[in-house]
Order: structure tokens, then sequence, then C-alpha cells
């Protein structure tokens, strides 16, 4: 697995279907976005075109741009789903057939807790057996924990897993030495074990797979040789906090649209996102092999968001990179809380900032330019909203700027005035780019009787959509803030740090929710004094924002509440299909899980289902162990 030079040679495989459909998409955004910049410079320029109002369309633009891409990629979504599947999606949908491969499905963790993560494994190997592809898979636990009562129960879990599963053929490995963080540990296993496999599915340790899924994926790298990396589509699932069912809700109804999009304008020049994905080893092995950066954290050194960097260099290689958003059975879990999700968000900014560095090397696809700069653009409009807020609040101020006439600045006062209201209506315009492809989503779902039903029906399904859209509103303004605090932090030259994600749910209470979030609340009362004092339309034009801040604390707090969560879904909201009929390895992990936290011993290994499996392995895997 040779590092890689970012320089490097143009891609060796035609783009050009791809490309067009992402110009078509381009085109279509610089359309609509060059309306509505002129819709606004017509309303400026009614009273003398100022530095303020230049700053204003300049910031406008890319925002409008932003919004208007997100609308027609999800409109491209639309379409694609009324249109039907594509040639991948029918691979996929194929049934099960021998495989001739092997596929080691790596688990990379990182002070994880080693129950649930166990449990995974447990339910993933159970479900592999269900398919009849127990001799084509193998599982790694690649473990670079670097606490000592963690690792401890690391092994204390592997041993117990073994026990349980002794057919099973899963392994475990510390690595002591945590060089270049996840990334490293996937490159470190692939220079030492990589060449007895076809094939590697790298997950998270919150993710879940089912069998059927793994087999699929596996066939279908067997079939399209030129294919280097599948990206699924995972759907959060197994939340109880009310912030967390709110994510899953979303997860669930939009993301599948969206992700169908995404793989319409980008065919094999896709993205990846680091987990559940099926990777073709050899593929990976020579040509994704990370270099670090020139300079120090947080811009330089090794790369955090390794994702998106290992997809382009492997289209650069030639290898085609696919989203299929059509494939079920792929599943991951979210944050909690706000907290938790904005501390996330943290490393996840500091990663995609890292991409400057990297968008501009020669020899890489453009549509992989444009998947590296959306990741950075999704963090560097959080101060442009921030200022385009502030900025059209200052417009109140405008028509007192300079004028002692009181006829001129009663004129300047009417201009401005209907400046205002012009301004709201543009960015309510905004708003509606921004909410179209949610109601997109919602009348696909709408369309399908099964997946109608399995949301709890049209009337609940909107209700939680509009729960859904109300907390989302609030929330926004606390993560544009801290996304703007982040960026400052990283300028800075602080480095986020290597922490474990947060995935346990428990209650925020009222005190730990005011140490985390005070910050924000203070920053929320500032803006609103100041709004107040300038007018009471600027305070009414700051409110949406205003409201979340102020009301951070409570928020963050209530929301963070399993019992509020547990209370929606007996009332039918926020529901999701895999609630409502869970699939197998869903039910088996939670019966694992739970057994395994109530101390009850722990169960045998059942097949699923009792007819034979479908599925016929032409060979044997060698047996020797890694």
């Amino acid at each position: 697995m040779p590092i890689q030079s970012l320089p490097g040679p143009a891609p060796g495989h035609d783009s050009t279907p791809a490309a067009r459909r992402a110009l078509g998409l381009i085109a279509a955004t610089l359309a609509i976005t060059s309306l509505a910049v002129y819709a606004l410079w017509d309303v400026l320029q009614l009273d003398t075109l100022g530095p303020l109002d230049v700053l204003i369309l300049l910031v406008f633009a890319p925002l409008f741009a932003w919004t208007a891409f997100s609308f027609a990629s999800a409109l491209a979504g639309l379409w694609a789903t009324a249109r039907g599947a594509d040639p991948l999606e029918q691979d996929l949908a194929l049934p099960g057939v021998g495989l001739d491969s092997r596929t080691a499905i790596l688990f990379p963790i990182y002070n994880e807790a080693p129950g649930d993560l166990f449990a995974r494994v447990h339910a993933t190997w159970a479900s592999i057996e269900a398919a009849g592809a127990a001799l084509a898979f193998d599982v790694f636990l690649l473990s670079d924990t670097t606490e000592t009562d963690i690792r401890r129960a690391e092994h204390d879990g592997f041993d117990g897993l073994r026990r349980r599963l002794p057919a099973a053929r899963v392994f475990y490995r510390h690595r002591p030495c945590n060089i270049d963080r996840k990334a490293g540990n996937i490159a470190d296993w692939v220079r030492r074990f990589g060449a007895a496999y076809d094939f590697m599915v790298v997950l998270d340790a919150d993710s879940l797979m089912e069998g059927e899924t793994l087999v699929r994926l596996a066939a279908a790298m067997e079939r399209r040789a030129e294919i280097g990396l599948i990206q699924t589509t995972p759907v959060v699932i197994n939340r109880h906090s009310l912030f967390a069912r709110t994510e899953q809700f979303a997860s669930r109804l939009y993301g599948p649209l969206l992700a169908r999009g995404l793989a319409w304008w980008s065919g094999g020049e896709g993205n990846y996102w680091g987990h559940n994905a099926i990777i073709r080893v050899r593929a990976f092995a020579e040509t994704a092999g990370l270099p670090h950066l020139a300079g120090k954290g947080p811009f330089g050194g090794h790369i955090l968001s390794h994702d998106f960097v290992e997809a382009a260099l492997m289209v650069r290689g030639g290898w085609e990179v696919r989203v299929a958003p059509g494939l079920g059975g792929s599943y991951e879990e979210s944050p909690p809380t706000l907290g938790d999700a904005i501390a996330r968000d943290r490393r996840w900014c500091q990663g995609n900032l890292q991409h400057l560095k990297v968008v501009g090397a020669p020899g890489l696809a453009w549509l992989s330019r444009i998947h590296l700069m959306r990741g950075v653009l999704s963090y560097l409009t959080a101060p442009l909203w921030l200022a385009l807020l502030v900025m059209s609040a200052l417009l109140a101020l405008k028509p007192d700027w300079g004028v002692s006439n009181p006829e001129i600045a009663e004129q300047r006062l009417a201009a401005s005035a209907h400046a205002t209201i012009s301004i709201a209506a543009i960015f309510l315009i905004s708003m509606a780019f921004l909410l179209a492809p949610k109601l997109m989503a919602f009348g696909a779902m709408l369309a399908s009787p099964a997946e109608r039903r399995l949301f709890g029906g049209p009337w609940r399904a909107l209700a939680s959509m509009l729960a859904e859209i109300v907390l989302s509103a609030l929330a926004a303004p606390i993560l544009m803030l801290h996304q703007v605090w982040a960026l400052i932090s990283i300028m800075a030259g602080r480095d986020a740090g290597w922490t474990a994600q947060q995935r346990e749910e428990g209650d925020l209470s009222l005190e730990e929710a005011a140490n985390r979030h005070l910050g924000d609340t203070a920053v929320g009362v500032i803006l609103g004094v100041s709004a107040w004092g300038v007018s009471s339309h600027t305070l009414i034009w700051m409110m949406p924002v205003v409201l979340g801040m102020v009301f951070c604390i409570p928020l963050a707090a209530w929301t963070s509440r399993c019992d509020l969560g547990r209370l929606a879904r007996r009332a039918g909201l926020l529901i999701v299909p895999e609630e409502l009929a869970p699939p197998a390895v869903i039910r088996h992990f939670n019966t694992v899980r739970d057994q395994a936290n109530a101390g009850a011993p722990p169960i045998t290994l059942v097949r699923v289902g009792g007819a034979p499996p479908a599925l016929a392995i032409r060979r044997r895997a060698p047996q020797a162990s890694p």
C-alpha cells in the first residue's frame, strides 16, 4: 500500500456521463442563483447601492447557490426514484449467488463501550450464517483503544464471543501505536492481512449490516470488476432520546432521496463516508495510501476526514466509486444529545477544512473536487449565514447614516422599509428551497403504500416531519454558532484531538445543559437585545436565530430525555420503518445487548429461519488464521 503523491496522473476512466449530469445541475444552480441575486440587487439599489448592500450581495450569492444546488440534487433524486433503479441497483437486487471471493469485515474501534460492540458482532455473524455465507466472510476487531480498563474489557468480551461462537471466524488485534488514527488502523490491516482477501467491508463501532446485504455487495463486486468501492446509505436505528429520534427520523425519511440524487449525478465518481461500504482491497491498496499534509495541525499532518480523499484517490487511479441508495440492510447510530452532535461536528469541521490543501491537487477528477468542496463549504457557510443575518438587520439603520435633511431621510426610510419587506420575501424563498427536499422526500414516501404505513400513516408522518422541522430550526442557530467557534479555533491553530464518540444515551440535567450551553444563551441574549435596540422589526427579523440560542439550555436538556422520546413513539410520532418491522439482525442485536446488560446468560447462536440457506459457497475459504 504505497503512499500516494497528491499531484498525480489524470483519472484512468471515462467520466463523461456523470460529468454531463453534474454540469446540468451546476447550470441549473447558476441560473436559479442568478435570478435570486438579480432580485436582491433590484431591491437594494432602490436606495443607492452602498458598501453594505454590496457585501450583502457577495455573501448572499454563495449561500443561495449552496441551497440551490442541494435543491437541484434532491430534484434529481426524485426524478431518479420515479425513473427506476440504475444498473448497479439491478445488480444488487439479484438473489444470492455462489461467492468465489473472500471478504473481511473490519470494525475499527477506539475506546468504545465493548458490550454493545460485541453484540453487534454477534448479530452480524448470526445474519451472515443465516445467509449461508459463513465461509466467505471473516470479522476483524481492530482496536486502537488507549484506556487500560476498556482494553481489558475488549479482551474479556472477545474471549466470551469466541466461547459463544466457536465456529465464527472472528479475530481481534490491538494496535499499541495509534499512527494516523482510523485511516492508519485500516492501512495497517491492509498491509498485514489484505492480500488474503478480495474485499473488505469497513464498519464503525456503531454499525450493523444484514448478512444478505453483505452477500449482495460481495456478489456485485465480483460481477463488476471496474468498481473499487460501493458506499451504502446507512439509516439511523435504536435511538430513544428526543434529539436522536429526530435525527433518526430525518435520516430515514430524507436520506434515501438525497443519496439517490447524489448517486445519479456522481455516477462512478461518487463519494465514501468512511463506513458501511465494501472496498476492493487491491484497488484500495494500490491507490489510496494517504500522504501527510505539509505543515502542522490542525491543517497539516495526517488527514482526519480520510474517506473523501481515499475516494478521490481511487477514482484518480481508474476505479469506480459508487453510491447504492436503494440497498437496505445498512444501519448506524447517531449522537444522543445536541452537545454530542456539536462535539462530533467539531472534529468533522477540522477534517473537512484540511481538504482545502487537497482539492487543488493536479490529477484529481473534477467531480472528486466537487465532493471535497461540498465538505468544506458545509462549514464555511455558517459564518456566512451569521454575517448575512447581521448585515440584513443593519439595513434598518441605513436611512440615518449621514443624512441631515428630513425629507431625504423620510424618502430613504420608505425605500428601506420596502427593501426590508422584499429582502424578507427573498429570505422566505431561500427557506423554501431549504425545505423543498424534505417535502420531496415526504411526497416520495406517500407514493409508497408500504413506506407510508411503516412511518405511522400519512398524518402521523406529516406531524413527525413538522416536529422535525421545528426542532431542527431551533437547533440550527446553535450548530451555526458552534461551527463559527470551531472555525475560529481551527484558524487559531487549536487541534480537536482524538476522543471517543459518545454513543450511550442518558438524560441531561438542566445544570449539565447550562454548563455546556451557557455561552450560547449569552450570545442569544446579546443578539436579541442588540436587535431590539435597533428596532422592533429587526428583532422580529432576528427572532428565528435568537429563540434557538436563548432557549438552548432547556432545549438541550429536554431533547436529551429518553422518556420524551418514548412518549413520542407511543404517540406514533418520529416513527421509522425499522421500529415497526425490525429486520432480524436488529432484533438479534437488541436481544444480545439487552441480555448482556441484564446480566442474563448469553444466548446461543441460532440460524434465523428454518429453510436451508439459498447461497452456496463454491469453494471453502482457507483456514489459516491471521
